[in-house]
């Protein structure tokens, strides 16, 4: 059985996050640059079995695009055409970086760690992640 993975996707970075072998458990994987994104996934599958794609839709509170909208439905479309045979879900990721802040807080990171962007975007794609097994479970 194949494992989870969660995207936060960032015009600047994007944050991974990827589920245990049972898919019950969703843990931070990396944060990497969009551009570098293609060369990396690429490796990673060649050496790790995903079965699904999870990708965050941003929207805002009133559950309409945001300027991040349309730059993730092209991300989505790549996905699609790159790796056809891995299903690609989305997820509502209104709060999740607001929710990443406060989980950062929770876990006690010093203050001058916890605004750095790519540990909140890999904790935003945890609980992209985490959501979706949520609702699969």
């Amino acid at each position: 059985m194949g494992r989870i993975m969660g995207i936060d996707f960032g015009l600047k970075r994007i944050g991974i996050a990827i589920s245990d072998p049972l898919n019950m458990f969703a843990q931070p994987l990396d944060t990497i640059l969009t551009s570098e994104f293609p060369k990396w996934i690429k490796e990673y599958i060649l050496n790790n079995l995903i079965d699904s794609f999870v990708v965050g839709m941003p929207k805002n509170l009133k559950g309409e695009d945001t300027h991040a909208t349309q730059p993730t439905l092209q991300f989505i479309e790549w996905l699609n055409s790159e790796y056809s045979n891995i299903p690609v879900h989305i997820i509502d990721e209104r709060l999740s970086s607001r929710e990443a802040q406060n989980e950062i807080l929770k876990m006690g990171v010093p203050k001058n760690k916890r605004r750095e962007k790519g540990r909140i975007d890999n904790v935003a794609a945890t609980l992209i992640l985490k959501t979706y097994l949520d609702t699969k479970n």
